[in-house]
């Protein structure tokens, strides 16, 4: 039960999130168990995001959310990969780009809890 919010400040056209979508769905395999199936997705664009006080180049901030704990060696690999994703994709540098990850102890889904 993957989900992952991705807001940037630059404009992603249908084409790019389907993009996106494909290679956030190959990059959660990174968390052992996890896989597209299970992946639910949200993308924010034209965000107004400001890091080191300023708004000089495009800006992302990405959250991923797992069921159970984030494995250390799987978030390392993710941070790896959704970078050069933005970048790749959206030509969002990679030191502008913030990474969360947060464990969730119980997750529902259809009518019941995990």
């Amino acid at each position: 039960m993957p989900y992952i919010e991705t807001k940037v400040s630059t404009v992603i056209t249908p084409d790019k999130e389907k993009l996106l979508k494909e290679k956030f769905g190959a990059a959660i395999e990174n968390f052992p168990g996890k896989t597209e199936r299970w992946l639910m997705l949200n993308f924010e664009d034209n965000c107004r995001l400001w890091f080191m006080g300023n708004q000089d180049a495009p800006t992302a901030y990405v959250e991923v959310k797992l069921f159970g704990d984030v494995n250390p060696a799987g978030a390392e690999k993710m941070t790896r990969d959704v970078c050069a994703i933005l970048k790749e994709v959206l030509q969002i540098p990679e030191d502008r780009i913030y990474v969360k990850y947060e464990g969730i102890g119980t997750w529902g889904w259809n009518g019941r809890n995990f």
